[in-house]
């Protein structure tokens, strides 16, 4: 429920801002985890905070109350959803398939209990497909939640983040839009912040995301906004104000691996990289997720410290080894992985496949890299340019386009893909960046 103060106007007039600036609303990996933005359904389709570490604790005392709740109440739909969904927002944080098959089946009792117009159910599946990078299911159950209740942003939420997946913009801008519409709360803004930082417009995005901290009313929301300021501060060259708004909400959730993460860049930005590692295994020890592993094992391996990057490649290896057991779609830090650190012909079939059902982005990139890495860069440049097609300020999109402009010859597009990424982060990446630099002066030194 929004704040007292969280007017309406204020929305409509964000509204025009929008539509007069051209701005797309768009969700994905770079801020958002895919599905991240969870929906209670015991709360009518009020969106809660991403799910996180911090919110383990919580996430499973839902659990139990709410496995007690079915065993009183077997026949009650939204016990069953309620259950569904708190399932789904624990399996998000620990990567478990087996726990997403448990709030499946928990989802799927409550619709044989209510076939028809079941929000809380339909909003449920809608979140667990999303997380399990089922972007046309995930759409298809959205429009089944917001056909239930035209009123519910939640509803929208889940459409949003389906239809930026997707890769159609104009939609998501819509969807968005309708959810700031009926309630400008922390989640909302939170996806209009992202919107406009997508375009490019950090300064708005920071502005928006202020929004979002203030309007929170959750120790997720609030953890998930300081993730996010941080991450924007960085993006503009500023390590000590993200350092000083990852501290700001780990003093509130000490355990966030979201905010650890955020922590660990800014500390790296600063050259202080023992500390950093420090924080990425605290993230990779709450939550086992393949972006903390892959990041964790790079840092490692800046540094000189190949024995311990290799135990975090053999874990993302045997993570991959179940994705592929269990046919899921490979996300980019898998792609990205197997491009730099594994068969880069493979990497290239993986994002085939995932750009197939998922052309976003950052899917874009990833499989741009793949094909530079494979030596077919021809190819690859039209995806580095699709990547960045939105205008995203990405460091790492960027040095993706300049060394793939520097393979062709092109060394003046490469000069500027390199200098543009190395002026917007100058620490994007523990491997990238230096490579960055050691690029642009091979271009100085050659007559």
């Amino acid at each position: 429920m929004h704040r007292p103060e969280e007017k309406p106007a204020p929305a409509i007039r964000h509204r025009r801002q929008l539509r007069n600036t051209g701005i797309t609303i768009a969700l994905g990996v770079v801020l958002f985890t895919v599905g991240a933005v969870g929906l209670s359904p015991s709360s009518a389709g009020t969106p809660d905070a991403p799910a996180s570490a911090s919110s383990s604790t919580g996430t499973a005392r839902g659990i139990e109350a709410s496995r007690e709740r079915v065993k009183r109440l077997p026949k009650d739909p939204v016990s069953w959803a309620d259950l569904g969904m708190a399932l789904v927002q624990q399996a998000r944080t620990t990567a478990d398939q087996a726990t997403y098959a448990q709030a499946e089946t928990a989802l799927r009792r409550s619709l044989a209990l209510r076939s028809a117009e079941n929000l809380h159910a339909e909003i449920g599946m809608g979140a667990l497909a999303a997380a399990r990078h089922r972007f046309r299911d995930a759409l298809t159950w959205a429009h089944e939640a917001v056909a239930t209740s035209p009123a519910t942003p939640a509803s929208y939420g889940i459409l949003a983040d389906a239809h930026t997946q997707l890769g159609q913009y104009r939609e998501a801008e819509e969807a968005v839009q309708k959810m700031v519409d009926l309630r400008p709360d922390s989640s909302s803004l939170a996806r209009a912040s992202y919107a406009v930082e997508l375009r490019g417009d950090t300064d708005r995005a920071e502005a928006l995301m202020e929004r979002s901290l203030r309007a929170a009313g959750t120790p997720g929301e609030r953890a998930f906004a300081h993730t996010h300021l941080s991450s924007l501060a960085l993006e503009s060259g500023d390590a000590a104000t993200a350092l000083r708004q990852a501290d700001t909400g780990l003093a509130l959730a000490p355990l966030d691996a979201g905010l650890l993460e955020a922590r660990a860049k800014a500390r790296a930005a600063t050259d202080d990289r023992e500390a950093a590692v420090a924080d990425y295994t605290a993230a990779v020890a709450a939550a086992p997720l393949p972006q903390y592993l892959l990041a964790l094992g790079e840092l490692q391996q800046s540094l000189g410290h190949q024995d311990q990057a290799e135990a975090q490649y053999a874990v993302l290896r045997a993570q991959e080894t179940l994705r592929r057991a269990g046919n899921a779609p490979a996300d980019v830090d898998a792609i990205h992985f197997e491009a730099d650190h594994g068969d880069p012909r493979h990497a290239v079939t993986m994002a085939e496949a995932a750009v197939r059902e998922r052309p976003f982005l950052a899917v874009h990139d990833a499989y741009a890299w793949a094909l530079h890495r494979a030596g077919r860069d021809r190819e690859a440049l039209a995806q580095a340019d699709e990547a960045l097609a939105l205008g995203t300020r990405s460091a790492l999109f960027l040095y993706h386009r300049g060394a793939i402009h520097q393979a062709l010859g092109d060394t003046t597009a490469a000069r500027s893909d390199l200098e543009r990424a190395l002026a917007t982060d100058p620490s994007f990446h523990p491997l990238h960046a230096p490579e960055a630099r050691a690029a642009l002066r091979r271009i100085d030194d050659t007559p």
